[in-house]
């Protein structure tokens, strides 16, 4: 697949295409170079996608566990795609190598590694949620328009036409006055988090920088697994970024 049929026709929507409509740079004669913030979970899933497609190359790796950043720099390396790794993500950003971020950290970071992103002049792919609340998302929006950055976030549910024909069903007025509006979450998938002791963090991982803008408190096991997925389930790290007017 040539690069003209690839900007039409990519079916790896969610976590590539974007990329290809980087505006005011000449990435038609060059490979789009891509850096992972969030190297596990999600973020692993992203970048597998992105790498299906000609035109892009990742460069970089950001995590603050340096075990699965090694880890997952090593897998990379098998693949004959060499990176530098990052554990500051600020140093990646200020770095020449990359165009592009992945986003793929926990919630409360999302706000915060964006706005620093696009201030930094690279393009945005950020998974959902995009933010811990709305004004975190208004935000986030100002400092994309204000830099002209081109940003996605990673609500694959917005470019299904069932969820589209909803929107507009809604829009149309068809249902009148709308005074109130009620969402549920089913989590029936995701297991209990157990009540455990305190511990000491393990070898490797930065868990100052992982808290980051977040509530301190200290680390237990169950942290292990929050590492990944499951902050969102007590939304133990809501995060409120009232300083973050002075840089947009």
């Amino acid at each position: 697949m040539n690069r003209k049929d690839f900007i039409k026709t990519s079916t790896v929507l969610a976590a590539s295409s974007f990329f290809l409509n980087a505006k005011g740079s000449n990435f038609l004669d060059r490979s789009i170079r891509v850096g992972l913030i969030g190297v596990n979970g999600m973020g692993c899933s992203d970048l597998n996608a992105l790498l299906k497609n000609d035109g892009l190359v990742c460069t970089a790796l950001c995590d603050v566990d340096e075990n699965i950043l090694k880890k997952r720099a090593e897998e990379l390396q098998k693949r004959n795609i060499q990176v530098e790794t990052f554990v500051d993500y600020k140093k990646m950003l200020n770095s020449s190598i990359v165009d592009a971020v992945i986003i793929a950290t926990p919630d409360h970071w999302h706000c915060l590694q964006l706005v620093d992103a696009v201030n930094a002049g690279k393009h945005v792919y950020v998974e959902k949620p995009i933010g811990n609340s709305i004004v975190e998302c208004q935000l986030m929006v100002q400092a994309a328009k204000k830099n002209k950055a081109i940003v996605q976030v990673g609500q694959w549910q917005r470019s299904q036409q069932h969820f589209k024909d909803a929107i507009d069903f809604v829009h149309s007025g068809k249902l009148g006055k709308i005074r109130l509006v009620k969402a549920w979450s089913y989590q029936g998938w995701k297991s209990a988090i157990p009540i455990v002791p305190d511990e000491p963090v393990p070898a490797g991982v930065h868990y100052t920088e992982w808290l980051g803008p977040a509530q301190k408190r200290p680390f237990k096991d169950r942290c292990k697994i929050m590492l990944i997925f499951s902050d969102r389930l007590f939304l133990l790290f809501f995060a409120v970024f009232s300083d973050l007017d002075s840089e947009i």
